[in-house]
């Protein structure tokens, strides 16, 4: 299994592969000279009581101006995590708590926490042995740092907590021990550079961004083969068009759909009709400009992931601390938001185009079954596609212009990122589902056509058929559904072709 070097000039499909499962993970020696240089001082600094350094001996937040003397700074430390592990909701999925370890110890590898090696040592040996932390989704406000998220992310350190170990949800204590690993003694500030960060969010947008790009993909792949079920048209998608409107997404989205048609007689064939519907006379428009959408996306992650969102900021070289706000997630909560209304577009025209190909149309049959009246075919399918694709309409309610003040107004202004964050990642998943309804239903209606399609189509229609069949009178529509998105998320895909703007 290859090792990573992690930091923040990964590639996507890097992050992707560290996202799906374990791999060996290491720094640099650079990071850990950093790491310890950064320790050294923040260690100077807590043997100086005639001085008040923001959590290092004091209280937090609206404690700020309480004075912690030697002998509790442990304690504090401590009392930190436990007293800030209030997340409630859902358990968040794996991926994205391997994504929070692995993002908590890159910030922390830039040597302005004053966290010890051992520290950051134990947060990549957690995600080496798939042992996940149990973190809930809802508690955090998206500034001060994720601050609920995390400490439930690093109660295991110290052996408290929950963890899912080789399966099983388990005390976290018990985990350590089948490890053979002792829980960790924190020192000044280690608490507070552990819960302050934007890992959560982080975590999201990193895997919004590779699942993103993925989906787009394949939302061009439905979109080609539904407009050879559809008997559509292929001028819209010449070259030509866009170059004349140089963005850049509608030119690779139309550059995609051309090369999945390529070779099949269906959309250069004499039409009757001269235009076809916006869902697929659009698609490079739409599709493109989510694709750029994500672009924004990518350039915000990509900057976060090199950047240390602690507080306060250690600067060792300079021997200074630095009280600030690089926690606040308001950089992220923006473009989380707004991809998450590039991604819910995807989802809103597929579910576009399975409504026509459903309606009787251009020669197919109504709702795409042989025998319409007696058999109903896919016509809930449709409407299971238009009840996600409202939901990601309510879903897509921008999280990052709400605000509440806390820590008696001392934290007065809050990104609500953590909120954009499970918010975007819900229309991810969302759109995943619709994109396999149209894709059942794009097979089904180039079956009924009875004209070839393209090599290319061909061959993934044809593996499709091994596992969902031809729809010939009624069934039960739920499994082939679920087949259908889980069909399109399996079939591996060359990175070069899902992130090229990235590479």
């Amino acid at each position: 299994m290859k090792t990573h070097v992690l930091d923040a000039t990964l590639s996507w499909s890097a992050w992707k592969n560290l996202a799906e499962g374990p791999h060996p993970v290491v720094f640099s020696e650079d990071v850990w000279n950093r790491v310890e240089q950064s320790y050294s001082f923040v260690q100077k600094l807590a043997q100086s009581p005639d001085r008040a350094y923001y959590g290092i001996n004091t209280g937090f937040g609206a404690l700020y101006n309480v004075s912690i003397g030697p002998s509790d700074l442990a304690q504090l430390q401590l009392n930190l995590i436990r007293s800030h592990a209030c997340g409630t909701g859902q358990p968040v999925e794996a991926a994205l708590v391997r994504l929070m370890l692995l993002t908590k110890a890159l910030s922390l590898s830039y040597g302005h926490s004053g966290v010890a090696r051992t520290t950051v040592e134990r947060l990549l040996a957690l995600y080496e042995a798939d042992c996940l932390p149990l973190v809930y989704e809802r508690g955090s406000l998206g500034a001060s740092g994720d601050l609920a998220p995390l400490s439930h992310l690093c109660l295991p350190l110290v052996g408290e907590g929950e963890v899912v170990y080789r399966g099983k949800r388990m005390p976290a204590a018990d985990a350590l021990a089948a490890l053979g690993w002792k829980p960790l003694v924190l020192g000044p500030k280690e608490g507070l550079a552990l819960i302050n960060g934007t890992q959560f969010m982080l975590a999201h947008a990193v895997w919004l961004v590779v699942q993103g790009y993925t989906l787009g993909y394949w939302a061009d792949v439905c979109a080609a083969l539904s407009l050879d079920a559809f008997d559509g048209r292929i001028e819209p998608f010449d070259p030509r068009v866009h170059q004349a409107r140089p963005q850049p997404g509608q030119a690779v989205v139309a550059s995609r759909v051309r090369e999945w048609l390529a070779g099949s007689p269906g959309p250069t064939r004499p039409k009757t009709h001269v235009q076809d519907p916006y869902s697929f006379r659009c698609v490079p428009q739409v599709h493109g400009a989510s694709w750029d959408a994500l672009g924004h996306l990518a350039r915000t992650v990509s900057y976060e992931l090199h950047s240390a969102t602690d507080n306060p900021m250690v600067f060792a070289e300079d021997e200074e601390v630095i009280s600030a706000g690089n926690f606040h997630g308001q950089p992220l909560a923006l473009a989380m938001d707004f991809a998450a209304l590039a991604l819910a577009e995807y989802g809103s025209i597929s579910e576009r185009r399975l409504y026509q190909m459903v309606n009787g149309k251009r020669g197919l049959p109504a709702f795409l079954t042989p025998n319409p009246g007696l058999h109903s075919g896919l016509m809930i399918v449709q409407y299971a596609a238009a009840a996600v694709v409202s939901h990601n309409k309510q879903l897509c309610t921008p999280a990052s212009v709400d605000s509440i003040e806390s820590s008696a107004s001392q934290e007065d202004h809050v990104s609500m990122g953590a909120n954009a964050a499970v918010q975007a990642v819900q229309v991810l998943n969302n759109v995943w589902d619709v994109l396999g309804m149209e894709w059942l239903a794009a097979c089904q209606a180039m079956e009924l056509r009875g004209t070839p399609t393209s090599e290319l189509l061909q061959s993934l229609l044809d593996a499709f058929r091994t596992a969902v069949p031809f729809l010939d009178e009624d069934r039960i529509q739920a499994p082939d559904m679920a087949e259908a998105t889980a069909f399109l998320k399996r079939i591996p895909v060359d990175d070069e072709r899902c992130f090229p703007a990235l590479q």
